[in-house]
């Protein structure tokens, strides 16, 4: 009887122990494949962590772009200030509208002027009118020069801020001031008669 006892204790034992066996290797079996599982969830992770850096990353280059896109160039202002600059030295040498127009007063003169004529209203008529229209040909040329290049000088007041403008175009428009400024003085010295002005007549 008490061998049979035994054996029952023995295979209740085993039987208690057998849960606890097969919960030990299922939790075996289990914590392989959670390790695996857990490998392919961190991998991908990383890569939409890495697809976003690269997105963001894009986002800000084209943003940019577009940002020195929209900025100035100053191209214009450049070629404004160019332009100023020829318009000052054609107020200075002459340009071929003052001597169409020098030319023009001259015919203009002749054609007034009797033979009869003194000698002093012939040559105002004939010369001094002339010189005049050349002379006011030449502050024309000279009052724009000045306001291009002026207007160019001011241009960065009025445009994006932060952007300070390119030294070449400042100097360029500083030129262009000065030859305007220049070619005003020398046209109202020759309009007033103050240089070159017509030789006296007896």
């Amino acid at each position: 009887m008490t061998t049979k006892t035994d054996a029952q204790r023995d295979a209740e034992i085993r039987e208690e122990d057998a849960p606890s066996q097969e919960t030990a290797e299922t939790t075996e079996a289990t914590e392989p494949e959670a390790a695996e599982n857990a490998a392919p969830e961190a991998g991908a992770t990383e890569d939409d962590e890495a697809a976003e850096a690269a997105a963001e990353a894009e986002l800000a280059r084209l943003a940019k772009e577009n940002a020195e896109a929209d900025r100035p160039s100053g191209v214009g202002q450049g070629a404004a200030a160019i332009v100023s600059v020829g318009l000052g030295v054609i107020a200075m040498s002459g340009s071929w509208l003052g001597t169409v127009a020098s030319a023009r007063e001259s015919l203009i003169g002749q054609l007034n002027t009797s033979q009869s004529a003194s000698v002093a209203t012939q040559v105002s008529e004939v010369y001094g009118d002339s010189w005049h229209a050349a002379a006011v040909v030449g502050g024309v040329f000279s009052l724009i020069a000045l306001l291009v290049g002026a207007f160019v000088l001011v241009r960065p007041a009025f445009g994006a801020p932060g952007r300070p403008q390119a030294i070449w175009i400042k100097s360029v428009a500083w030129a262009g001031v000065s030859l305007g400024v220049l070619g005003l003085l020398l046209a109202v010295a020759k309009y007033s008669d103050l240089l070159l002005g017509l030789p006296k007549t007896s």
